[in-house]
């Protein structure tokens, strides 16, 4: 054996070697959120050669010592391990084991995964000009960024986020083992899948870290006591459907990168996760009714977007709901009925008549009772959602004019202007109407969403979000007005599940007919977000309203970021009130008809 090694050598030494193949490497676009916390990375499979200097030891040292514990030694390849590998190869016709980590890197860079004689010397040749051509630093840094870690990570790095939520820098010694020993067989030692014989394994190389000196017998005893968190589902999860939606923006801004990009986005992780988590848990809370899905849309007053899930789950469910799923707004769309008729000069205490009304032949009722409440205000009439006055209303202002307030302050799709627009007929995204109610709260100002800031390719800005001029869309004393209506939606009418104590808010319950759609849309000072849920299939929940689960999903989420956006009074709009901008608003097709009356909220 021993002589066989030394002929390996020496044959190797003598032979004029191939050239290395070029590296290919297909540009990465990596997503980074307001705080420069990366949060997906989409493009090419393989991260850039890991710089392992940059890292604790003890991170390429678990690395080498599980894998090639003679890597500092050999210059390629290990002869007394290849002679081994050879004399069974002889035997059985197969070659098994014995390649070092230069020899794998080639084989990652260059080669495919046949087993034979022929391939594991080209494999050979290769390491040799690697060894010849690249530190051994640089290698093991090529070889971490490209191996297969499980759960869809190639790469140390990709790995490290994906189980642990962390960068590979900030890994613990027993979390570095781990990740170590996935390299075996990313199947059987699956931190997710298999996590006892995972951490075995992980047992394993700390017992060889310690007896190769990358650590000492203090902390591979204190290592072993350990039990790391590993994430179930990917921590960034939720935050895919964002990536979703600024990744295909990407791909016309820059179509063919010839470096690695980064954008910069808008996205705040933490308000990312806490709507997942609320969308998630509120879906599953109320499975019993058949909901199965939930979108939520959150925006600053300038228009940035900080939270968008378009699903309650993305790798089960990609279709982004939050930006592509058109649905009837309900209720959620009489805000803009109302702030039409403040224009025209009504107030919240205008008096009014929730009584039985016909409008070419259609006769709305009320939510759930089907009563009348007899002579209310408008103020009243809004808070309790009542149907009759809001059909009545748009009648009377006049639906083109109701059409045009929507579209002034965000809706973009395609409005109807037959009479049950007035409860929320017109198809809509959640990130539209988001977009819609931001305006509300920003003292007035249409807003464009958006979730790109910035773009760099290499070090190089090749992208660069420009601030614009606020464009005006509601004036007071209309939006003060509308402002106080929507804070007794949450105060004394269908939102009271929303509202979170201590904080200046307002809102809007919807529901659509045969719940098939409930929502929730509200606001703080220069802060919306809208909550929906409902069915892939658009078939009927079961007594889901937006004054019941919606609500729960916004409140919870809110929460969260309420503490993260300055507290403030939800602003006045300006002087002088703004006049419609003449644009033409084409009617939609009619409402299908429904066997029973829609009820809204």
């Amino acid at each position: 054996m021993i002589a066989l090694a030394a002929a390996m050598q020496l044959s190797i030494s003598g032979l004029e070697l191939p050239r290395l193949p070029p590296i290919q490497r297909e540009p990465q676009v990596t997503y980074v959120d307001r705080y420069g916390d990366v949060i997906g990375v989409r493009g090419g499979r393989f991260a850039p050669p890991l710089d392992v200097t940059t890292l604790p030891k003890y991170v390429p040292g678990a690395v080498v010592a599980i894998e090639d514990r003679r890597f500092y030694e050999h210059a390629g390849f290990d002869p007394r391990g290849m002679a081994s590998a050879v004399v069974g190869a002889l035997d059985g016709g197969r070659m098994r084991g014995a390649s070092t980590i230069t020899q794998q890197t080639a084989r990652l860079l260059f080669l495919n995964q046949d087993r034979t004689i022929e391939r594991k010397a080209t494999e050979i040749a290769y390491a040799v000009q690697l060894e010849r051509s690249y530190t051994k630093a640089r290698i093991l840094g090529m070889y971490m960024s490209r191996a297969y870690y499980g759960a869809g990570a190639y790469g140390y790095e990709a790995a490290a986020q994906r189980y642990f939520n962390k960068p590979a820098a900030k890994l613990s010694i027993k979390e570095a083992a781990m990740l170590a020993g996935v390299l075996k067989s990313p199947t059987n030692y699956s931190p997710i899948e298999q996590p006892e014989r995972c951490l075995e394994r992980a047992n394993l190389v700390l017992d060889v870290m310690a007896e190769t000196g990358v650590i000492t017998a203090a902390q591979r005893d204190k290592a072993k006591a350990q039990k790391p968190k590993v994430w179930k589902t990917s921590p960034d999860g939720a935050s895919q459907y964002f990536i979703d939606w600024v990744d295909a923006q990407v791909r016309q801004m820059v179509p063919k990168p010839t470096r690695d990009l980064t954008v910069e986005t808008t996205l705040d992780q933490t308000m990312e996760r806490a709507a997942g988590d609320a969308a998630r848990a509120t879906v599953a809370a109320h499975k019993a009714q058949a909901t199965d899905q939930a979108a939520l849309v959150a925006m600053d007053g300038q228009g940035r977007v900080r939270a968008l899930v378009g699903g309650t789950d993305h790798a089960s469910a990609p279709y982004n709901r939050a930006v592509s799923a058109r649905r009837q707004a309900g209720s959620a769309w009489k805000p803009f009925v109302y702030l039409t008729a403040l224009e025209q000069g009504r107030t919240p205490d205008t008096p009014v008549v929730d009584e039985p009304v016909t409008i070419d032949g259609w006769s709305p009722g009320n939510y759930e009772s089907g009563t009348f409440m007899g002579p209310i205000t408008l103020e009243v009439a809004l808070a309790r959602s009542v149907n009759t006055v809001a059909a009545r209303l748009a009648d009377e202002v006049g639906r083109p004019a109701v059409a045009l307030t929507a579209r002034r302050v965000g809706i973009v799709s395609q409005v109807n202007t037959d009479p049950a627009m007035a409860l929320g007929t017109t198809l809509v995204t959640p990130l539209e109407m988001t977009q819609a109610y931001a305006a509300f709260s920003n003292g007035g100002a249409r807003v464009q969403a958006y979730g790109i800031e910035r773009i760099r390719q290499g070090g190089q800005v090749v992208y660069q979000k420009r601030a614009s001029a606020p464009v005006p869309a509601v004036a007071n004393p209309a939006l003060s007005e509308l402002n106080r209506m929507l804070r007794t939606v949450m105060t004394a009418g269908t939102g009271g599940r929303a509202a979170v104590p201590g904080y200046d808010l307002a809102g809007k319950t919807g529901t659509t007919s045969d719940y098939k759609d409930a929502w929730f849309c509200g606001y703080t000072a220069n802060f919306a977000s809208c909550a929906w849920m409902g069915r892939d299939d658009a078939r009927p929940m079961a007594r889901i309203s937006g004054a019941t689960a919606p609500s729960e999903l916004w409140r919870s989420f809110m929460a969260v970021a309420l503490k993260r956006t300055p507290r403030a009074p939800i602003p006045p709009g300006a002087q002088p009130p703004v006049p419609s901008p003449p644009v033409e608003v084409a009617a939609g097709p009619p409402a299908a008809p429904e066997p029973t009356e829609p009820p809204t909220d």
